[in-house]
């Protein structure tokens, strides 16, 4: 990851270049990852992410009319648009989410200035990382910033996913944007995506490898991190995928149908014991996305009782278990994914590997020993090359705080 001052000064640079004025304030949003629970989300389940130190610079200054002028550096490319007359634009599609917050905080009601803003960000796009959810988080932050009006946290998640549902059109779940709004450094959030009740859950900071006489004796660590030492490692395939363009919103659909068939509001309803007895009498593709979604809501919950007593070996079980299911129920993983998740598992100190994010490409998530870090990139990164002719991208994370200045 580029060093976070260093490119605050970066952007406050290019925008006084761009606009001939200071920035009044740089927002930072970040990405995320998730541990554990993939596609509960929209089927009002649970989930446990954690903000990521990969994240979204806005630098922005208010305007004294109702323009929006933004300039993305990434993409060495501006538009413009007014806040009276909000539309999409196709040929800078990237503008489309802050377009869409803007639109979604008019509707409810709250005063917006113009604004110029400079954007930078070190979220891999299409990654599964959620840049677009950072965009959007960080776009209602600096709204909220320069115009001086006050919104709860929960409330702008809740803002942002309706940007995205609404405006760009992707049918996400709450979960990217509420981990974005609400992230802790060094936890996860168990998030109850039909509640919005939520939980931070401590995770220690990796400890680093300690130089022994002799190797110390195998113990269960003290939560993620605990004694021995545990990193959170993001494997990225370089495969990139569309939500709008892949079968997302089929899975959204085949989920709806199930829970109708089991008669239920939504899958979260169903306990594994119940969809036992009653899964013969759904058809066999939705029969596969209900057993993901219902036992990945209770690996979840297990995941985090698995947290408290500090026995990670659970947690990395759970992890692989997920992956599994992902793979052959729920069928939105890909060659490149399964072949990331394999290498990983090998490596020995790896506790779990899963695809993460919503499938098709993106990254993967390990839980790996603090001592087996840095054999872990070599023979990921080598073993990967070597099975699919892709360089991959390998980040050790840590679990950051949410949407701020």
């Amino acid at each position: 990851m580029s060093p976070l001052p260093t490119k605050v000064d970066e952007i406050k640079t290019r925008f006084e270049a761009l606009f001939g004025r200071l920035p009044t304030t740089v927002i930072r949003a970040p990405g995320r990852v998730n541990l554990i629970g993939e596609h509960t989300d929209y089927n009002e389940g649970f989930v446990l992410p954690v903000a990521i130190d990969r994240a979204i610079l806005i630098a922005a200054a208010p305007r004294h009319d109702r323009e929006v002028r933004l300039y993305a550096l990434n993409f060495d490319e501006r538009t413009a648009f007014s806040l009276d007359r909000i539309e999409r634009d196709e040929q800078r599609a990237w503008s489309n989410y802050q377009r869409g917050v803007a639109h979604v905080l008019q509707e409810q009601g709250l005063p917006l200035v113009g604004m110029d803003a400079c954007i930078w960000g070190d979220v891999p796009i299409g990654s599964g990382l959620s840049s677009s959810a950072a965009v959007e988080v960080a776009t209602a932050y600096a709204f909220q910033t320069l115009s001086g009006f006050e919104l709860d946290r929960v409330e702008m998640a809740l803002l942002c996913q309706r940007a995205e549902n609404e405006f760009v059109g992707v049918q996400c779940g709450i979960m990217d944007q509420f981990i974005a709004c609400l992230g802790r450094r060094d936890h996860a959030l168990l998030l109850d995506c039909r509640s919005l009740d939520y939980e931070h859950v401590p995770l220690p900071p990796p400890a680093p490898p300690k130089p022994a006489l002799r190797p110390p004796p195998r113990r269960k660590a003290e939560g993620l991190g605990g004694t021995g030492g545990a990193a959170i490692v993001v494997c990225d395939t370089m495969v990139r995928r569309g939500l709008v363009d892949s079968e997302y919103n089929a899975r959204r659909r085949e989920c709806a149908e199930g829970a109708r068939l089991l008669g239920v509001k939504a899958l979260r309803d169903v306990s594994v014991e119940a969809f036992e007895r009653q899964q013969m009498g759904l058809p066999e593709v939705v029969r596969r996305r209900c057993r993901h979604v219902i036992r990945e809501n209770q690996r979840v919950l297990d995941s985090v009782e698995a947290l408290r007593q500090g026995d990670l070996a659970e947690f990395g079980r759970l992890m692989n278990e997920s992956h599994r299911s992902l793979r052959d129920d729920y069928q939105v993983s890909c060659r490149e994914l399964d072949v990331m998740v394999e290498v990983a598992q090998r490596v020995e100190g790896v506790y779990g590997s899963r695809m993460t994010g919503a499938g098709f490409g993106g990254c993967t998530v390990s839980l790996v020993e603090a001592e087996a870090v840095g054999r872990f990139r070599d023979q990921v990164a080598r073993d990967y090359a070597a099975a699919t002719g892709i360089e991959p991208g390998i980040y050790v994370c840590r679990a950051e705080d949410g949407v701020g200045i």
